[in-house]
């Protein structure tokens, strides 16, 4: 790939750009060549550690490709640790600070680490000085973020310079990726929400946000009335809940309809309720009106007050907590407007209203400004958790299993 020495490679860019797969191989290769210097060295056990987020990434990024392009078994230690290629490979979980506990103390000949921006940077930079033996070599992929972030910042902007001469950085763009077919990628643009989100998927650019965040809301299009709404048949509907008191508070209730042909749910913003220095008992009464107009619904609740999300349980509401992650569930709404699969009862949604043009990114800190959300938040909730149920629904059909999927992500009741 180079002739030139290194510490540090970070492949970033755009999705479905092939950085994972070559990095894939890259650590098969990162292996061999431990192995041989190992030998030269009279080290009977190397070393290496393999990171990701999580064990589960690890396992889908990683693991599980490997496994299925080269037939490679993995045989695990009580630990969660395994051999390949004479090389002890250590697993490294960078999602939390806990992840300092697998590699503290250990000294290794490399690193791969998958999805590196969406690490701890302290896991991130202890994993950099365990990496101290001869001719140590660290593999990173990542898809980009804010361009304050630390990772951008400290590492990809100084390759190459006189503060980071042994870091290599390569940027990919979806159309570096000429296995793709041409078709889909340009459904993969057309599908992709406008703005920060196209640039960073895309184009693989670390931007930060411009503008509204959902610059793709097309009142024309979008609109529905309330008597359109109330005639259509929905597969499931969802609530989703975000309390307030000097900020707006926010319950909405959202229609779903299935679709078995694409595979993408539709949904529709039926009904609002936005108040402020509503108490607890105001938003009960107003949970009570709309299990009894849809029966007993899931509530998808912000989780920062618990005891509100106690009494909602206690008066018999499926409550539990929402699904937060800010970026995927304004991207899950997002693509939902981008690709005709967002509607809402408009002239029926005074705070919507007020809120979405004026609900705009922080360039700074890469996520929305906490003004102008209040509604927004209660759709997000809505959207992006009854989307992570559903996809648990369809990869853990026992209950047993489902409760266990749900309680890892915070959907739990």
């Amino acid at each position: 790939m180079t002739s030139r020495d290194w510490h540090i490679l970070i492949n970033h860019g755009a999705v479905r750009t092939g950085k994972t797969v070559l990095d894939n191989d890259l650590f098969l290769m990162a292996l061999k060549r431990v192995r041989k210097i190992a030998d030269e060295d009279h080290i009977v056990e190397p070393k290496y550690i393999l990171a990701g987020v999580s064990s589960k990434t690890i396992e889908a990024n990683v693991l599980s490709e490997l496994r299925n392009r080269y037939s490679i078994n993995f045989k695990f230690d009580r630990w969660g640790n395994f051999k390949l290629f004479g090389v002890k490979v250590v697993m490294a979980y960078t999602g939390s600070i806990a992840g300092l506990g697998a590699i503290r103390g250990i000294t290794s000949y490399g690193a791969y680490i998958n999805e590196a921006s969406l690490g701890v940077r302290q896991v991130f930079a202890e994993i950099v000085q365990r990496c101290s033996e001869r001719g140590a070599h660290i593999i990173c992929d990542t898809n980009p973020d804010n361009p304050e972030h630390w990772l951008n910042r400290d590492y990809i902007k100084k390759a190459g310079t006189v503060d980071g001469p042994n870091i290599l950085q390569f940027h990919f763009e979806l159309d570096d990726n000429t296995f793709l077919d041409p078709e889909y990628k340009e459904n993969l643009k057309h599908d992709t929400p406008s703005g920060m989100l196209y640039d960073r998927a895309i184009r693989g650019l670390w931007v930060a946000g411009e503008g509204m965040v959902y610059p793709d809301f097309d009142r024309t299009l979008m609109s529905i009335s309330l008597k359109d709404a109330d005639r259509l048949h929905f597969d499931r509907v969802v609530a989703g809940v975000d309390w307030g008191w000097e900020h707006w508070g926010s319950i909405v209730v959202v229609g779903v309809k299935e679709s078995l042909h694409t595979g993408r749910d539709t949904y529709y913003v039926i009904r609002e309720y936005a108040h402020q220095h509503y108490d607890i008992n105001d938003w009960v009464a107003i949970a009570h009106r709309i299990t009894g107009e849809f029966g007993q619904i899931p509530f998808y609740c912000d989780s920062a007050r618990p005891e509100h999300v106690a009494r909602f349980q206690q008066e018999g509401f499926n409550a539990m907590n929402a699904n937060k992650s800010v970026m995927p569930g304004i991207e899950a709404v997002a693509k939902a407007m981008k690709q005709g699969r967002f509607f809402i009862v408009y002239d029926e949604a005074p705070r919507f209203r007020q809120e979405v043009y004026s609900y705009v990114w922080n360039e700074k800190s890469g996520v929305p400004n906490k003004e102008m959300d209040d509604d927004q938040d209660a759709i997000r909730y809505a959207i992006y958790s009854d989307t992570q149920m559903q996809r648990q629904k369809k990869q853990n059909p026992s209950p047993s299993a489902r409760l266990a999927a749900l309680q890892q992500l915070g959907l739990r009741r």
